[in-house]
């Protein structure tokens, strides 16, 4: 008996896979391979502050952190840098001032690893501003094009929303 709608010469269609697979794997292996990983620019150790301090001795080696207060004028535009009790005028300024702190005519001290900036900025300062606060403390470009790292312990003063 036959049933109605069916025809005894259809046959079931196989797909192959392996073409696909075959496919799918060098598309794999063409994008491992042409993938680069870059170092990530701006790693700065930044220390954010904690909820609640910590309980503990300091260590005795490590020197007291600058403190270095950065304050903005309505439009949020940088008015005045203050390291310290010394009122400074520019971020060159500061960075010069740190590095007076920290290194010698060969470079950086060894205790400049250990050395820590606390920055206070105003609520409503422009972020730009605080990254080349970062930026000016951080290191500098020496005379062979090489990064000389100053300071890597960056943190930040907690200040309430004005």
């Amino acid at each position: 008996m036959k049933r109605a709608g069916r025809d005894e010469t259809t046959q079931r269609i196989e797909l192959n896979m392996t073409p696909m697979i075959d496919v799918v794997f060098q598309l794999l292996i063409f994008f491992m391979l042409s993938l680069k990983l870059l170092a990530p620019e701006g790693d700065f150790h930044i220390r954010m502050p904690k909820a609640a301090p910590a309980e503990g001795q300091p260590d005795p080696t490590q020197l007291p952190p600058i403190k270095v207060r950065l304050t903005a004028d309505r439009n949020g535009n940088l008015r005045g840098i203050q390291m310290a009790e010394k009122q400074l005028r520019s971020l060159e300024q500061l960075r010069n001032e740190v590095l007076a702190l920290v290194c010698d005519e060969r470079g950086p001290k060894p205790e400049a690893a250990k050395t820590e900036i606390d920055f206070d900025c105003d609520y409503h300062l422009r972020y730009s501003y605080v990254v080349e606060a970062m930026t000016a403390v951080s290191g500098y470009v020496d005379k062979q094009d090489r990064i000389v790292k100053v300071i890597e312990k960056i943190k930040f003063t907690r200040r309430p929303k004005e």
